[in-house]
């Protein structure tokens, strides 16, 4: 089974919910991918930051490789891209600058948005 949880919530509670899942699909030996959409972008910054509650579990999604990225379109509106550049998290938008969830359709994905 192959998921991309879409998350476009900035809501923190709503997020450590995602990271679990992503942790918990990858454990069970499903392909899972993680993209930051909308208001989600500025999540980042905080979450980088290793005084942060959610910073080890983010740590965790992202050394696993299971954070695809984070909409490109988004996160210079909103003005964090240099810092989602600087987290090493890879800015991406196939679609007018934002990630298309019909690519990941096609390439088999289910996707469920947050």
């Amino acid at each position: 089974m192959r998921t991309v949880l879409f998350v476009f919530n900035a809501d923190p509670m709503c997020f450590i919910h995602v990271l679990l899942n992503a942790l918990d699909m990858h454990g069970r030996g499903h392909a899972v991918s993680v993209v930051l959409e909308g208001k989600a972008v500025t999540l980042v910054p905080e979450v980088a930051a290793q005084e942060h509650p959610l910073h080890a579990l983010f740590a965790q999604v992202h050394s696993a490789g299971l954070l695809d990225g984070a909409c490109r379109a988004c996160s210079k509106k909103l003005g964090v891209d240099g810092a989602i550049e600087a987290a090493n998290v890879p800015l991406i938008g196939d679609m007018h600058g934002h990630p298309s969830m019909a690519a990941y359709m096609e390439r088999g994905y289910t996707v469920i948005s947050f």
